[in-house]
C-alpha cells in the first residue's frame, strides 16, 4: 500500500468507473511486490497516516524494481480495535462561572448527605451536554460515582427505556450476561424478597423467561420496586452524580417513576443533573424539587476563545477567528461546527489547534445557520459516508455498534468519527455511536427523501426484531415506531397492540399508550380496508376499559359512545362489554353511584346474554362496588353466588382486567354481606 497525490478519473470512452495514474500507482505495486506472503507492506507515506489506528512493523530496508537504492517499509500487522480509539477531543471549556457554582454548591451538599436535583435548561448548542461532562469530570475527581441516562427522540414509546437503562449502568449490569447480571441484582439487594427481585429483573430486561411474574397489580409493582431501589439509595455512603439527557425524549412511564425515585434523594448522598429544552414541561419539572437553571448564549469574548482554541493564534486566522465569533451570536456548537466546516471544505489547513489560511476573509462564505453550516459539513463528507450517515439517522441519536454491521453501515464509522459527526462512548458489549449533537442528527435524518426514510426504518425494525428475536417483546413499542414511519400500518397496529399487552401487568400509562397509537394508525388507514373496523374497536375497547386507571382522562362517556357505534356495526357485543366496565368504574369515582348502579344492571345483563362464564366472571365483581354504594345489597349477593358458581373453586377462572382471583373477590363481598346482616 502507499499514499500520495494521483491522477483519477475515467480513462478512455468506454470506461467503466475511475482509474489512477501516477507514480504513486507504481509504488504502490512495488509495495505489494516486496510483501510478505499473506501480508500487507506500507510505504512510509501510508504507514505515517495509519500509525496511530495500526500495529506496524519497525520500518525496514527494501529493494523494489526501478530503484537505485533501498527504500523504507513498514509491515502492517494488525488493525488497532475500533473500540481503543479514543474520540475526538473536546474544545475549551469557557464561561459558565454560574451554572458551574452552583453544581460545584450541589455536590458540597451532596458529600454531606444533603442530596440535589437540578434542571439545566437551554436551546439547543448552548452547551448543556458540554455542562453535563463538565460535571461528571469534576464529580469523579472528588470521589463521585457517575451514572448516565439519555433520552431519544425515536425511543420515546419505549416504556421504561431511560429508568432500566439507567439503573443497569447503575448497578454495572451492562456488560454481564444474563446469570451473572441476575448474581449482581442478588448481591446489591440481599435483603429484597423473591418477587421483588422478580420484578426488578424483569425492569432490567434480565428476567428468566421460564420464571412467571408475580400477579401484582401495576400501582402495587411500582411502588413496591421504588421502595426496594429507595431503600438500596439511602443505605448508600458513597456520594453519586446522575446525569439524565434530554429529559423531553424520555418516555413517560421512565418519567414518573424517576419523580418516585428522586423523592428520597434530599436524604441521600446523590446529585442528579437533568437536561432539556426549554419548552419541556413534564413531570421531572413540575413533580420535583428541581433547582432549575436556565442557560443564556455566551459572550463574545467566550466565543473567541473556543474558537481560537481550534483555529490555533496564527495571524492568517484572526479575521476568519472574528468573522465565525460574529456570526455564532453566543452559540458554542454553532461556532465548533463553522470550524469544522471550514476544516472540512479546506480554508483552513494544518492541524487542530495549529490552523493557516490563505484564503482572503472577504471571499469565505460562511453558512447564515447552524443547521446550514451542519449541511454543508455532510455535504463535504464522501458519497457513501453521506448516504450511511442519514441512514444511521433513522436508527436514532444512538445506535448500539451491533446493528450497524447488520443494517451494512459499519464501514462508514472511521469516517464519521474523523469528521466528528458521531462519536463512540461506552466500553465492551455496552458500546454505542451517538451523534455529536441532536441537531447533526435532525438535519441528517430531514435530508433523507421520504421514500429513503421509509426503507432505512422498515431495515431497522427488521434488524432489531432478527438480531434479538428473545427480546422482541421488550423492543415492541420500538419496532411499532419504525414500521409506523415506514408507512406500514398494518405491522406497526400489531407491534403497537403487542407492546400494550406486555405492558398492561406492567405499568397500564404505558400500555394505553401503545393502545392509543393502535388506534390511531387504525383510524388512519383507508375506508375500504375490510379490518378498519375491527382494528378499531380492539384498542378503543381497551381504552375505554382503562379509562379510569387514568386520573387525568375524563373523557370515558365520550369514548365509550365511540365504541357503541363501532360496535354496533360489527355486532361486538362482548368489546362493548369490556369497554363498559370502564365506564362503570368511572362513575365510581365520580361520585354518580345511582347512575353507576343502573349502568352496572345493564351491565349484568348483557353478559348474562353472552353466556361467556369466565368473561361474567371477569366484569362482574366491579359491579358489586355501584351496587354496593347505592344500597342494593341483594343485588351484590346475587351477583356474588353467581361468580361463585361459575368459579367452581377455581381461583384464577376469569382472572384478568385487573383481578387476580374473581372467586376471591366475590366470597369477599358475600362475607362482608353476611356479616352486615348479623
Amino acid at each position: 500500500m502507499n499514499s500520495g497525490e494521483v491522477i483519477a478519473g475515467a480513462v478512455g470512452r468506454a470506461s467503466l468507473g475511475y482509474s489512477a495514474i501516477g507514480r504513486q500507482v507504481g509504488m504502490a505495486q512495488c509495495m505489494e511486490s516486496v510483501a510478505p506472503p499473506g501480508g500487507v507492506m506500507l510505504s512510509m507515506a501510508t504507514a505515517q497516516l495509519v500509525q496511530d489506528v495500526a500495529t506496524l512493523g519497525e520500518p525496514e530496508w527494501v529493494q523494489i524494481k526501478g530503484a537505485d537504492r533501498p527504500v523504507q517499509a513498514r509491515r502492517l500487522l494488525a488493525l488497532t480495535p475500533r473500540i481503543a480509539r479514543q474520540i475526538s477531543a473536546e474544545s475549551n471549556f469557557v464561561g459558565r462561572r454560574r451554572e458551574m457554582a452552583v453544581i460545584e454548591f450541589m455536590m458540597d451538599k451532596t458529600v454531606r448527605g444533603q442530596g440535589c436535583v437540578m434542571l439545566l435548561a437551554g436551546p439547543p448548542g448552548l452547551g448543556k451536554s458540554r455542562i453535563a461532562r463538565e460535571s461528571a469530570a469534576r464529580a469523579a475527581a472528588r470521589g463521585f460515582k457517575v451514572t448516565w441516562a439519555f433520552g431519544d427522540a425515536h425511543r420515546r414509546d419505549v416504556s421504561f427505556g431511560v429508568v432500566a437503562g439507567l439503573l443497569r449502568s447503575a448497578l454495572g449490569l451492562d456488560d454481564l450476561d444474563l446469570d451473572s447480571a441476575r448474581a449482581q441484582v442478588l448481591a446489591r439487594f440481599p435483603n429484597a424478597c423473591a418477587q421483588d427481585l422478580s420484578l426488578l429483573e424483569d425492569l432490567l430486561g434480565i428476567a428468566d423467561p421460564g420464571v412467571p411474574l408475580p400477579a401484582i397489580e401495576p400501582d402495587a409493582k411500582r411502588r413496591r420496586l421504588t421502595a426496594l431501589i429507595n431503600e438500596e439509595s439511602l443505605a448508600r455512603t458513597e456520594p453519586s452524580l446522575t446525569i439524565i439527557e434530554d429529559a423531553q425524549w424520555i418516555d413517560e412511564p421512565s418519567e414518573w417513576t424517576l419523580v418516585e425515585l428522586l423523592e428520597v434523594v434530599p436524604r441521600a448522598p446523590s446529585l442528579v443533573l437533568i437536561t432539556a429544552r426549554p419548552e419541556y414541561d413534564g413531570a421531572l419539572k413540575r413533580s420535583t424539587d428541581a433547582r432549575i437553571v436556565e442557560l443564556n448564549t455566551l459572550g463574545d469574548a467566550d466565543i473567541e476563545q473556543i474558537v481560537i482554541a481550534l483555529t490555533g493564534s496564527d495571524p492568517s486566522v484572526t479575521q476568519l477567528v472574528a468573522k465565525v465569533v460574529e456570526r455564532a451570536a453566543g452559540n458554542p456548537f454553532y461556532a465548533e461546527e463553522m470550524v469544522r466546516e471550514l476544516a472540512q471544505r479546506g480554508v483552513l489547513s494544518g492541524e487542530r489547534g495549529a490552523h493557516v489560511t490563505s484564503a482572503d476573509v472577504a471571499d469565505v462564505a460562511v453558512p447564515a445557520t447552524v443547521q446550514a453550516t451542519i449541511e454543508a459539513r455532510i455535504d463535504l463528507l464522501s458519497g457513501r459516508a453521506k448516504r450511511a450517515v442519514t441512514a444511521m439517522s433513522a436508527i436514532g441519536l444512538r445506535m448500539e455498534e451491533q446493528l450497524l454491521p447488520a443494517l451494512g453501515l459499519d464501514w462508514a464509522v472511521d469516517e464519521l468519527l474523523d469528521a466528528e459527526i458521531i462519536e463512540r462512548v461506552g466500553a465492551g458489549s455496552s458500546v454505542e455511536y451517538v451523534f455529536r449533537h441532536p441537531l447533526i442528527w435532525a438535519v441528517a435524518y430531514r435530508s433523507m427523501l421520504r421514500s429513503q426514510r421509509a426503507w432505512w426504518h422498515r431495515r431497522v425494525a427488521e434488524v432489531i426484531e432478527s438480531t434479538k428475536p428473545e427480546l422482541a417483546e421488550q423492543n415492541a413499542a420500538l419496532i411499532a415506531e419504525h414500521l409506523h414511519a415506514a408507512g406500514e400500518l398494518h405491522a406497526a397496529y400489531s407491534w403497537h397492540m403487542r407492546a400494550a399487552t406486555r405492558s398492561t401487568n406492567r405499568d397500564v400509562r404505558a400500555a394505553r399508550s401503545s393502545w392509543q397509537k393502535a388506534a390511531e394508525i387504525a383510524e388512519a388507514l383507508p375506508v375500504d380496508d375490510p379490518e378498519r373496523l375491527s382494528m378499531r374497536i380492539a384498542p378503543t375497547t381497551m381504552l375505554c376499559a382503562t379509562d379510569w386507571q387514568d386520573y387525568g382522562v375524563r373523557c370515558s362517556a365520550v369514548r365509550f359512545a365511540e365504541l357503541s357505534r363501532l360496535c354496533d356495526q360489527a355486532g361486538d357485543a362482548v368489546s362493548l362489554a369490556i369497554g363498559r366496565s370502564g365506564l362503570t368504574a368511572d362513575l365510581i369515582f365520580a361520585g354518580r353511584t345511582s347512575e353507576g348502579a343502573r349502568l352496572s344492571s345493564e351491565q349484568i345483563a348483557v353478559l348474562e346474554s353472552i353466556g361467556d362464564p369466565s368473561l361474567t366472571m371477569a366484569l362482574a365483581p366491579p359491579l358489586f362496588v355501584n351496587w354496593l354504594e347505592a344500597g342494593d345489597v341483594d343485588q351484590v349477593s346475587r351477583c356474588a353466588q353467581t361468580v361463585i358458581d361459575l368459579a367452581g373453586g377455581d381461583p384464577t377462572k376469569g382472572a384478568g382486567f385487573g383481578l387476580a382471583s374473581p372467586l376471591a373477590t366475590a366470597i369477599a363481598f358475600q362475607r362482608g354481606r353476611a356479616m352486615d346482616g348479623r
